[in-house]
């Protein structure tokens, strides 16, 4: 698979599209199956309080993959990030409802880089409050 974005068809401030993603507390057992991580404060609500949480939060993991869908269905090759960091900002609140939460997705293009690359600055937003800071990913475009 290749990358699908041309390098000379992109601009800085160029924006991706934006994504939302429903993560529902069925979403977080599949996720702690898939990685292995079934600490409490992903699917125990009593557990989570007794430390200090509002509620069940999604696992960070899990929040930082979602917002990368953003950048490798843009750019149509997940093989073509070659750098991608985030800060944990806010927890992920994820209520035992039928909606869950929602984490909100943006991107543009904040860099063009030599070596074909481009850096992307994502944001990514949950209950009105941002949840990743400081996320980037460096992508080799064609």
């Amino acid at each position: 698979m290749a990358a699908k974005i041309a390098y000379e068809d992109v601009e800085v401030g160029t924006e991706l599209p934006a994504a939302t993603f429903p993560v529902t507390r069925a979403t977080l057992v599949q996720y702690a199956g898939a990685s292995g991580d079934f600490n409490p404060i992903h699917w125990n609500e009593t557990f989570a309080r007794q430390v200090g949480l509002p509620d069940v939060i999604a696992h960070g993991m899990f929040t930082m993959a979602e917002a990368a869908r953003v950048v490798t269905d843009w750019v149509g090759d997940p093989g073509a990030v070659v750098e991608y960091g985030v800060r944990f900002t806010k927890p992920v609140v994820v209520p035992n409802d039928d909606q869950g939460a929602v984490v909100e997705v943006s991107g543009r293009v904040a860099a063009k880089l030599e070596d074909n690359r481009v850096r992307v600055d994502l944001t990514a937003v949950s209950a009105g409050q941002k949840v990743l800071g400081m996320s980037r990913a460096v992508v080799r475009l064609a």
